[in-house]
């Protein structure tokens, strides 16, 4: 998992952040990136693509990586942007406020995925790059947990949609209750939610 990171540095490179996002994919609330700079050859064998991990486990990777790396970067955008400049847009957004985010700056960037950032600094996509880069890894970690927990304070304002069980995902619960509740304010207008698409078939 520390392989892409081995290649870099021996190009000369040292403060290499790892880069993911969370929250492509779900018709409310924000999309959240993270980056993610370890301290060099670091490894964990626990570490790997968040998709992979159940919620506890995310939770106490969270700790120990927020413990353990050299500095950690948070960036979001909110459904409102989202809805103004596209989900794939506001997603590399994202990604590059955390990067500017970080207290330690990167001078190497890797970038899960197959698109790179508008930032000024070397860098490389990869695809799957949350399974196959311990930096990536992280961060989906601290991205997916991150944005979880905005759903969970979400669910609070909006409990008749239940956010804390899908965090706004298209699951058939959600579904169900857009179509009897309509849109609230975090919905992603853009995503072209349509009542007759409501029901599962």
């Amino acid at each position: 998992m520390d392989g892409f990171e081995r290649a870099v540095r021996q190009l000369g490179y040292r403060s290499i952040a790892g880069i993911d996002e969370a929250g492509r994919g779900p018709l409310a609330g924000p999309v959240v990136a993270a980056a993610i700079i370890l301290p060099t050859d670091y490894r964990d064998r626990d570490i790997r693509d968040s998709k992979k991990l159940s919620a506890s486990r995310r939770e106490t990777l969270f700790n120990r990586i927020c413990t353990d790396a050299v500095s950690v970067g948070i960036g979001m955008v909110e459904h409102s942007v989202i809805d103004e400049i596209n989900i794939l847009r506001a997603a590399l957004l994202a990604m590059e406020k955390a990067v500017s985010n970080l207290a330690v700056p990167a001078d190497y960037l890797l970038i899960d995925g197959k698109d790179t950032i508008k930032l000024p600094i070397p860098q490389q996509a990869i695809i799957k790059g949350d399974s196959r880069s311990i930096s990536v890894a992280s961060a989906s970690i601290i991205a997916k947990v991150t944005r979880d927990r905005i759903m969970d304070e979400y669910h609070e304002l909006y409990t008749e949609y239940n956010f804390r069980q899908h965090k706004g995902y298209g699951t058939r619960e959600h579904r169900a209750a857009i179509k009897k509740h309509g849109l609230c304010h975090i919905h992603r207008k853009s995503f072209s939610i349509k009542m007759s698409d409501l029901t599962e078939k």
